[in-house]
Order: structure tokens, then C-alpha cells, then sequence
């Protein structure tokens, strides 16, 4: 059976200068996980017995992030599904994407991550490795621009 995770794809919004265009106000959060290749990601886990996707994306980033759910917003429209192998068996994670309520919000991370970083996309990308997770990053800031 598959390994099951689910997380928040988590953006904030810069106070963006009267010149600049608005989606270049946009900031990614991304965690450095502090065991194995130290790899960026963006919170995830996963699931604790009971737990539907939703909760366990919403617990871990509490638990990674320290930000409560009540400190995000829940983009409607946005749920993505990513597919890989982990030591040789499948796994699949959910992402949701979420919104900063507040840009300075502190950010307040477990033993699981030793560093994080507010990137834009491009940035963002360089420090995601992994294809699949820069190809959803960009994903969602074309789905986020095309709200605008």
C-alpha cells in the first residue's frame, strides 16, 4: 500500500511597491528538513488514525511551522496530488495551498527542520529539487496569477 502524506503549500504577500506587478509580491515558505539530504519542502506528514487529508496537512503545519490553522487562509479551487517512490515503495502526498492571514507571522520550526526560508517562485524552485515539486510550485503561481 501506499505511504500517505498531505500538506500546505504556504504563500504570503509582500507589500508590493506601486510599480510592481502583484504576482511578484508572492513568497513561497519552504522547510529544511534536518535529517538525511537536509531536502526543501513545504510542511507535510503523515496521517495520524482518524484523520482525514485536510487535518493532517493543517496538524503538521502546525507542528512543523508552528502556525495554526486560524493564521491561514484556504485557497478554494487548489488541491494537488504528487506521486514518487521512497525507498522503493509509492508515495503519495496532497497538497492544499494556503495563505498568510499576517506577513510577519513568526514561523517556529520542530526538531524535524533546521532552517526556513520565504523564497519567490523562482527561488523557490532552485531550493525544491525534486521536478515534480518545482512543476507544482509553478502550477501555483500561475493558478494564483490567473486570480488576480
Amino acid at each position: 500500500m501506499a505511504v500517505r502524506a498531505c500538506g500546505l503549500i504556504i504563500y504570503r504577500r509582500l507589500q508590493p511597491a506601486p510599480s510592481s506587478k502583484v504576482t511578484d509580491s508572492i513568497e513561497y515558505l519552504l522547510l529544511q528538513t534536518s535529517y538525511g539530504t537536509h531536502h526543501w519542502t513545504p510542511p507535510k506528514g503523515h496521517m495520524d488514525p482518524g484523520e482525514d487529508d485536510l487535518q493532517t496537512a493543517f496538524r503538521e503545519t502546525q507542528e512543523e511551522a508552528g502556525l495554526q490553522a486560524s493564521q491561514l487562509t484556504l485557497v478554494e479551487g487548489y488541491k494537488k496530488e504528487l506521486h514518487y517512490p521512497v525507498h522503493g515503495k509509492p508515495k503519495t502526498v496532497v497538497y492544499w495551498l494556503a495563505e498568510m492571514k499576517d506577513f510577519n507571522t513568526e514561523i517556529k520550526l520542530s526538531e524535524e527542520h533546521q532552517a526556513f526560508q520565504w523564497l519567490k517562485l523562482e527561488d523557490a524552485c532552485k531550493f525544491a529539487e525534486y521536478e515534480d515539486m518545482q512543476a507544482m510550485l509553478k502550477e501555483v503561481h500561475q493558478f494564483l496569477c490567473s486570480r488576480e
